[in-house]
């Protein structure tokens, strides 16, 4: 039989809330306020926050909006929280759409004719852009214009519209879907990395003071550990820490509550859940280790294909749990022993065949 890791059973109700538990948050301590509000407050991307600092530094020296940057990275590791900040260092208006909003020339047009002196327009998911918008911010990121055609055949005249100076900040999790003339037009690109456990524990201890809830520092690493090196997943995962404390214990996170906690959604100390651990049972149980396709995990576990690769494999991929080869997607040693499986025994080698040379 396969053999699980081992979830523990949650901790059964030892005391109704007291008075003295953490109050709800209230209008000075929102539920969603967690977004660090300066370049001083992030923690974690040093090298990213640094370039950012300098170049905020020389565009107040010289009184110009910032120079067009791409953020790319996988989601949710604050590709907008660093969009919000520069709005907040420079104190100027912000403007929020999404590629996919953005349909045709029309739709994006407000956004650059009320654009005010130095503000920020920031597009997310930027690789998303049809490619006649993305044409038609060519001129407008290099010369602060739009180009307009009126009319149609012979008649047809295009009006020069002089723009007022703005930054444009793009965000994607796809930078290769950019075309090379976009992305050139980009003075600044940044690649933001997963987070270290360290600085994971930092920002959930952080939080948690603004969720008004105690956590202990052996709690804070306990959730930074299962959290797959993402801020936006811990942060997830610490409001069901601290509703889980509040209905179950005193409010205070303890490294019990928050083992407890997450072991009830079935996370194990990998950061792994059900989805994941049921992925690599069927890889190594059903097809002894792999390799094996794509399209046959995904008929056997009766989910999509897009889902597979989009959703499930990354952070395996990452931890070394699976390898991808031209054959397949194939089980690490490192599977087997999550798991809790005996390693597979390796394949005979085959005898070098023995035959004679033709000059012999």
């Amino acid at each position: 039989m396969t053999r699980q890791p081992t979830l523990r059973t949650p901790a059964s109700p030892v005391a109704q809330p007291s008075t003295s538990a953490p109050l709800p948050p209230t209008a000075d301590h929102p539920d969603d306020k967690l977004r660090p509000q300066s370049l001083a407050e992030i923690i974690g991307q040093r090298a990213v926050a640094e370039r950012l600092s300098v170049a905020l530094h020389a565009a107040r020296l010289r009184g110009e909006p910032l120079p067009h940057i791409l953020f790319d990275g996988p989601p949710g590791l604050g590709k907008t929280t660093f969009a919000t900040v520069l709005h907040n260092e420079l104190g100027v208006d912000l403007a929020i759409t999404s590629g996919a909003a953005l349909d045709k020339k029309a739709d994006i047009l407000p956004f650059l004719t009320n654009a005010a002196e130095g503000s920020i327009l920031f597009i997310d998911e930027i690789h998303r852009l049809p490619r006649t918008v993305e044409e038609f911010l060519y001129p407008v990121m290099e010369d602060f214009r739009v180009d307009i055609v009126l009319g149609e055949g012979l008649a047809a005249r295009t009006i020069n519209l002089p723009l007022k100076r703005f930054t444009i900040i793009g965000a994607t999790t796809r930078s290769g879907m950019l075309s090379g003339p976009l992305r050139d037009r980009f003075h600044m690109h940044e690649h933001l990395e997963f987070y270290d456990v360290d600085d994971l524990a930092r920002i959930i201890t952080t939080n948690a003071a603004k969720l008004r809830v105690t956590i202990d520092p052996a709690a804070a690493r306990e959730l930074a550990r299962r959290s797959r090196g993402t801020p936006r997943l811990a942060n997830s995962r610490l409001r069901w820490v601290r509703d889980f404390a509040l209905a179950r214990a005193n409010g205070h996170i303890s490294q019990t509550i928050a083992a407890d906690a997450l072991d009830m959604q079935e996370i194990d100390t990998e950061g792994l859940d059900k989805q994941d651990r049921r992925y690599l049972d069927t890889l190594i149980r059903l097809f002894k280790g792999g390799p094996t396709g794509i399209d046959a995990l995904s008929a056997t576990l009766q989910i999509a294909v897009d889902t597979i690769e989009e959703e499930v494999e990354p952070y395996l991929l990452r931890r070394e749990l699976i390898v991808r080869t031209p054959r397949g997607r194939k089980a690490t040693p490192a599977a087997y022993t999550h798991l809790g499986l005996p390693q597979p025994e390796p394949e005979p080698s085959l005898p070098p065949f023995d035959q004679p040379r033709l000059f012999d």
